[in-house]
């Protein structure tokens, strides 16, 4: 089985596709002889959803979550020369103690289905690819190191700040260096904590990404050896909610992009280096400046190329399928979504913003999509949430993505009870698809009609942040009916006159950047067709169309 991949797709066998439980990786090897002396760690990019390593036969430990890298200090069980025995389990079980949650369930009617048939209950609309996903490395740093590096960056006036916290090992000094793209020096500081100050600093933004580098660098104290150097590329950039705008830098930033998926033809949910090259370069031909990391958090490599390219990342934890699409209070219980939920969605959110503090493309992080909000135990269990997230990083808003409505009407959806704790509220909605399909002229009133609820009831800024509809390629109809191209650049327009017509919405994120695979279902022809690019990024007629508004606007 190749690594890094989803195993779902690359045999012919079904059962493999769509397994439940444990898989074994397992492979050999040797660490050659010309590595350096120092510390050795097994470090795994992202491991769907549940590992369990050995190294040699014995247990070197465990973790659980998909989307986040996880490390193993192998110094005093790695020789150099010798062949090693590398084994891991992997489990793509989820539970309502998951991140994403999810539910094991078994048939009532049993004489109908083999003994010990069950199957995984998800409340999320992707399907549940699972493997090694991101790359296996053996990491060599010296014994004594640089353990992390958090900046924060401030603008005064013509002034530029980089704030920065450095962790390393006790009995060295520590000096920072601040260079330019061109490898200037623009500042330096000394000490594990410091402030440089840039004058007439260049900023990060779309328009022009530019990127520090922050070089840091450990020394004995007694000696001034060099003990280690690590290098940190940075933005200088502010961003905040004021009022019924998103600032950038002090300016506002309307947002034009999509919801995503890391999701390919054969290799799943794995990272693929030309595809996140080629998603990027869709997005600069389009004119979109941003995504949504939906519904969790993607590779480091993605994240380093929001930097360079410019793209805005409204960057998400896997809290999606919190909901069971019922309007009765049945999610979050003692049953369910509980204090273990809360506990390891708490983790999970910690752990993703350690990771990605220091991007600059990262302007916000998301908390949840779709939960039941409406239900009275969601207030205390967000509230635990948000206030975690501010506490570990208060230079970016949060936005919680609602499924939910802003007000309860009779025979609707219930309303939010949860919006007041977000900076921003993201709303997904689909009228004219999911809510009275294809009337099309019905779209503009019942989406500006709501948007303007949400806004009287918290006065936050709003991001719709989905929309869609199905659209089979090079199916047409005209007038446009469901599943055609011109049924879909047509929906999309529809729901551009309501947002115009709203002066406190922030952004339009489209459902979905392109096709991707779900699980198998009668509304679903082989995945979920929301793209407005094909699973082989190809456009369809709506990608056009959005590409002569967003560039327009850029």
């Amino acid at each position: 089985m190749p690594v890094p991949a989803s195993y779902n797709d690359i045999t012919q066998d079904a059962s493999l596709r769509d397994h439940l439980g444990c898989v074994w990786y397992e492979r050999s090897f040797v660490v050659p002889r010309q590595v350096c002396a120092g510390r050795m760690e097994l470090r795994f990019d992202a491991v769907a959803h549940h590992a369990t390593v050995w190294l040699d036969g014995l247990l070197l430990g465990e973790y659980r979550g998909g989307f986040l890298p996880f490390v193993f200090d192998v110094t005093a069980r790695v020789k150099v020369g010798a062949t090693h025995r590398l084994t891991v389990r992997v489990n793509n079980m989820l539970t309502w103690q998951d991140m994403p949650p999810g539910e094991i369930r078994h048939p009532r009617d049993v004489a109908n289905y083999p003994e010990g048939f069950r199957w995984q209950e998800t409340h999320f609309d992707f399907f549940n690819y699972a493997g090694i996903h991101r790359p296996v490395r053996l990491v060599f740093t010296p014994s004594r190191r640089i353990e992390r590096i958090r900046c924060r960056t401030e603008i005064d006036g013509t002034v530029g700040r980089v704030d920065y916290t450095v962790t390393a090992s006790p009995g060295a000094t520590v000096a920072a260096r601040l260079r330019d793209a061109d490898g200037a020096v623009v500042g330096e500081a000394i000490g594990s904590e410091g402030r440089i100050t840039v004058d007439a600093p260049r900023l990060w933004s779309p328009r022009a990404p530019h990127l520090y580098r922050l070089e840091v660098s450990l020394a004995d104290a007694a000696t001034g050896e060099e003990l280690d150097v690590y290098e940190e590329r940075i933005g200088i950039r502010t961003v905040a909610v004021a009022g019924k705008r998103l600032l950038l830098n002090g300016e506002p930033v309307y947002l034009r992009g999509f919801g995503r998926h890391e999701d390919m033809d054969v290799k799943g949910r794995a990272l693929d280096l030309a595809l996140l090259v080629k998603d990027h370069n869709l997005m600069d031909w389009i004119g979109a400046n941003s995504y949504r990391t939906s519904h969790y958090p993607y590779s480091e490599e993605a994240m380093r190329m929001a930097d360079e390219r410019g793209i805005l990342v409204i960057d998400e934890v896997p809290a999606v399928g919190m909901n069971s699409w019922s309007h009765e209070p049945v999610i979050f219980t003692s049953e369910r979504a509980n204090d273990d939920t809360l506990a390891e969605h708490l983790r999970t959110l910690a752990e993703l913003i350690e990771r990605d503090a220091n991007h600059p493309s990262v302007i916000c992080w998301s908390v949840a999509n779709e939960a039941a909000t409406w239900e009275p135990a969601s207030v205390p269990y967000f509230e635990k949430v948000c206030a975690h997230a501010r506490a570990l990083d208060d230079s970016r808003p949060l936005m919680i993505v609602e499924a939910a409505r802003a007000i309860t009407e009779p025979d609707r959806m219930p309303g939010s009870r949860v919006a007041h704790l977000a900076d921003i509220v993201g709303v997904n909605r689909y009228y004219g698809w999911y809510n009275d399909p294809g009337r099309l002229d019905l779209v503009a009133r019942q989406m500006e009609r709501e948007l303007r609820h949400w806004w009287d009831a918290f006065g936050k800024p709003i991001l719709l942040a989905e929309y869609g509809a199905d659209t089979i390629p090079c199916v047409h109809a005209d007038p446009p009916q469901m599943f055609s191209e011109e049924f879909q650049a047509d929906f999309l327009a529809r729901y551009h006159e309501a947002l115009d017509a709203c002066d406190f919405v922030i952004g339009e994120h489209v459902w979905n950047f392109a096709d991707f695979a779900t699980k198998q279902g009668f509304t679903r022809v082989l995945g979920n067709r929301k793209g407005v690019f094909t699973r082989q990024r190809q456009p369809k007629q709506a990608a056009h169309a959005l590409r002569a508004r967003w560039t327009k606007q850029a």
